[in-house]
């Protein structure tokens, strides 16, 4: 009896070891056996043995012998060694525990191979390993006239990858099936470019949540960005390819509705948010669209990004005859499956020749999101102009000096007229002279009314820098911001936010990203905006039940209505009246619909 325990305790151990080594819970039997160091009596018996982890790391082990039945059955006590599973109707997965959170990294949500759109995961046999990030998908090497040879990226993700729809889960490690708690679904940013889901460690939010009791699941998903996300082209509209990337987003919805239950999540609590591109992604799902991709969500949250004006996808025609051209495959009787078939390297290096976020063409972005009557069915401001968006409550923001990083890569456009022929070629093609006249005016070659605002003559880094700096933060962030605020607050309840931080301590002023330590804090005591997320998150109100009053967004105006929570330097918070730059951003925004109408009767 006694060298029974004394196996059985043995045992135990071994096995626990052998599960810490393998992730997947694929233990070797034989080498078990050995390390058990079983009585000779034990050594003609065949252990046939099967490992089950059950909810809250309970291990039932069942081993039977060909000596006749020679059963144990028991329970080894939790613990840390004893990694957590979930099974869903494609697999089962093995993710693990870190502190007081319960992490599943690398899951596969759909696949897809190159300018195919996304499907369902197909099923596999085993453990899936999900302790470690799946790998990035292609990112665009970033040069700029700055940086002359040497990109910005690719190169911080250990692994690259076409077959990258994965999405990484944080969660309490205290719930369970029954807490269904709200979900947050977190889309990076990245100019539609680069980026992935490990950008931005999801933990101290979870954290944050667990502490002020209002716990939350995070789910952080990657999607593909540059040509193999955005490709545009007639060939591409005809293969109903257009805007992967969106695609691979609401893929990524479908997953967490259909799934996120099973890591205790409630489906029908789930707020979307991104930041910059991510943003713009959340806000463009927003939008009514064939896909209905605005059923799959109950709230938003954006972070320097909107529903902004996007160009056709036939107007993308020119950059996918130079991408066919540059890989040989203008002869082919398929041209776009051709390109698929090109080697990858070959191809990547053919795309990193493009323009990019930091080219010369800047914010006019060669791959991005395009209007392809599905996914985007017809321009977004003029969605939001007819009301045609998801009426859920989001809350939306800016830093103040979004255009600065943007701008700063411009240091050849040094005079007025050049200042003009730069916004006429690549923003404002089809106004009149008269128009680019006034916006000449509205934005003047005086530093002391450039961005960095407030700022004085200060930080002009190369003569007009201030001036462009103001006109691509406003054109391009600014204004579809305001304009989405202005229709949405007359039937919703939405929040409005501007970052003024920073100010003091960089020449970039509150650049574009800058306020992401608001957002998400590391290693700091203000968790202010954090705290107004996670109850946004929670009950679709950032106030909560707890906090002082952030007013929902009113209209801009004179007068000084007071609805736009502000955060400024030093580290302070008010609620200001969203005053500032009203007739100008009401000229760029009439302007822009003009532009569209242009466009749209020309097609």
């Amino acid at each position: 009896m006694h060298s029974g325990i004394l196996i059985l305790k043995r045992l135990s151990m071994t096995i626990d070891r052998a599960f810490r080594r393998t992730p997947k819970g694929s233990i070797n039997v034989n080498r078990v056996r050995g390390l058990l160091g079983l009585p000779d009596v034990f050594k003609g018996i065949d252990l046939n043995w099967h490992l089950h982890v059950f909810p809250y790391r309970l291990h039932s082990i069942v081993f039977s012998g060909g000596l006749g039945l020679c059963a144990f059955l028991f329970h080894i006590t939790a613990s840390s060694a004893a990694e957590p599973i979930v099974s869903l109707s494609y697999g089962t997965f093995q993710g693990f525990n870190d502190g007081n959170l319960t992490k599943f990294f690398g899951v596969p949500f759909a696949k897809a191979g190159r300018f195919e759109a996304p499907s369902a995961p197909g099923p596999f046999q085993g453990v899936y390993n999900a302790t470690t990030y799946g790998p990035a998908c292609p990112q665009q090497a970033l040069y700029s006239p700055l940086t002359s040879s040497t990109p910005f990226t690719p190169g911080k993700y250990p692994a690259i990858s076409e077959e990258c729809l994965t999405l990484d889960i944080y969660k309490p490690a205290t719930s369970n099936a029954e807490s269904r708690l709200p979900v947050f679904v977190w889309m990076y940013g990245g100019g539609f470019e680069v980026g992935n889901s490990r950008d931005l460690d999801m933990t101290p939010v979870v954290e944050r949540s667990i502490l002020t009791n209002e716990p939350v699941v995070v789910v952080a998903i990657n999607y593909r960005s540059s040509a193999f996300g955005f490709l545009a082209g007639k060939e591409v509209a005809a293969a109903g390819v257009a805007n992967l990337g969106l695609r691979d987003q609401i893929s990524a919805l479908e997953w967490v509705k259909n799934n996120i239950g099973a890591f205790d999540g409630d489906a029908a609590r789930v707020v979307l948010g991104g930041q910059s591109s991510g943003a713009t992604s959340a806000a463009l799902l927003m939008l009514d669209n064939q896909l209905n991709s605005n059923t799959l969500f109950h709230g938003a949250f954006m972070q320097s990004g909107a529903p902004v004006t996007f160009p056709s996808v036939s107007a993308g025609q020119s950059d996918y005859d130079g991408l066919v051209e540059a890989n040989n495959c203008t002869g082919a009787n398929d041209a776009l499956q051709c390109l698929r078939q090109v080697p990858f390297d070959s191809f990547m290096a053919t795309v990193n020749q493009t323009a990019n976020l930091f080219s010369y063409s800047s914010l006019e972005l060669v791959w991005r999101p395009r209007v392809d009557g599905i996914v985007i069915p017809i321009d977004p401001m003029v969605s939001v102009s007819l009301g045609q968006f998801s009426k859920a409550p989001f809350m939306m923001g800016n830093s103040d000096d979004e255009g600065t990083v943007f701008a700063a890569v411009l240091p050849n456009i040094t005079t007025s007229d050049e200042f003009v022929e730069y916004v006429h070629t690549y923003y404002m093609p089809s106004v009149s002279p008269a128009q680019l006249a006034e916006v000449a005016t509205l934005y003047p070659n005086d530093p002391t009314r450039g961005s960095p605002f407030g700022t004085g003559t200060a930080n002009q880094l190369y003569p007009e820098f201030k001036r462009l700096s103001a006109f691509l933060g406003d054109y391009v962030f600014m204004v579809p911001r305001r304009f989405f605020l202005q229709h949405a607050s007359k039937r919703q309840n939405v929040w409005g936010w501007l970052n003024k931080r920073g100010k003091l301590s960089s020449p970039f002023g509150a650049y574009h990203i800058s306020d992401q330590s608001i957002w998400f804090p590391t290693g700091t005591a203000d968790t202010t905006g954090m705290d107004y997320l996670i109850s946004f998150i929670n009950t679709l109100d950032p106030n909560g039940v707890t906090k002082s009053s952030w007013p929902t967004w009113d209209q801009p105006s004179l007068s000084g209505l007071t609805s736009l929570l502000t955060f400024s330097d030093p580290d302070v918070f008010n609620i200001t009246a969203e005053d500032f730059r009203v007739e100008t951003l009401a000229y760029l925004t009439d302007m822009t619909l003009e532009m569209v109408e242009v466009v749209r009767k020309r097609v």
